[in-house]
């Protein structure tokens, strides 16, 4: 891991970008002697790491006690995309404009992201550990798909938060039965792109004794900054 920028915030907190081979990431960490808790934040369906929304939560929550990561995984943000990635998402922004059914273009472009991106996010993982002052146990925040892959395969995973927002692969669909950790999952109750009733059964399917869905009024960016507060809360009882 190769740190090729740094800068200090107003908020107590030390953001650095950095490369992991062909893997960019953004590291957070506040300005703390003792090791931080970990918490892995991933952006849905693509968006760059550098996404305002995500990288205001990372900030916030890194001067809360906590070292944030985000990556560009394969096919994301800025990196190099196949072509086949690339007809996919044109089909998927026709089909939506014609209003189709669009769950079998979904299923055909979301799986092979996750399953490129869930090993380089591992790889991060072993990278970021190895850090002076950050410690575990980790958690994960942010991209539903992704995060259930994780959780169900790295059990160095603690706690996870989800947002319900997007396709989520049948694969991942069966992986929600396996996990077991405690998680928290904000639903957005007018998401026009996930379908209600989907996200709560996939909720109800989650193994885990531990979870918590918290549901609020309106669309797929709606999700109210209180969220954040309580996001963080629930990291704090599991995490340190």
């Amino acid at each position: 891991m190769q740190f090729t920028s740094e800068q200090r915030l107003e908020e107590g907190v030390l953001e650095r970008e950095f490369t992991l081979g062909e893997i960019p990431g953004t590291l957070w960490t506040p300005e703390s002697a003792a090791p931080a808790p970990l918490i892995l934040m991933a952006h849905n369906n693509g968006l760059p790491k550098n996404q305002p929304r995500l990288v205001a939560r990372a900030r916030i929550t890194a001067a809360c006690g906590y070292a944030v990561a985000s990556i560009d995984a394969a096919g994301c943000g800025d990196r190099p995309r196949s072509a086949a990635d690339e007809q996919a998402r044109a089909e998927l922004r026709r089909a939506m404009r014609a209003g189709e059914q669009v769950d079998g273009i979904f299923e055909s472009f979301i799986g092979p992201l996750v399953e490129k991106a869930a090993p380089e996010w591992r790889t991060t993982l072993d990278a970021l550990l190895a850090l002076p002052g950050i410690g575990g146990p980790v958690g994960y925040s942010g991209w539903m798909a992704l995060g259930i892959r994780l959780a169900a395969a790295d059990p160095r995973i603690a706690a996870a938060g989800f947002f319900a927002g997007g396709y989520v692969p049948h694969a991942q669909r069966e992986e929600a039965r396996q996990i077991t950790i405690p998680l928290l999952m904000l639903l957005q109750w007018d998401d026009e792109g996930n379908p209600r009733q989907r996200a709560l059964d996939l909720f109800d399917a989650f193994g885990t004794k531990e979870k918590t869905l918290h549901a609020n009024l309106g669309g797929h960016t709606g999700t109210p900054w209180f969220e954040l507060e309580d996001g963080n809360r629930f990291f704090d009882r599991h995490l340190k």
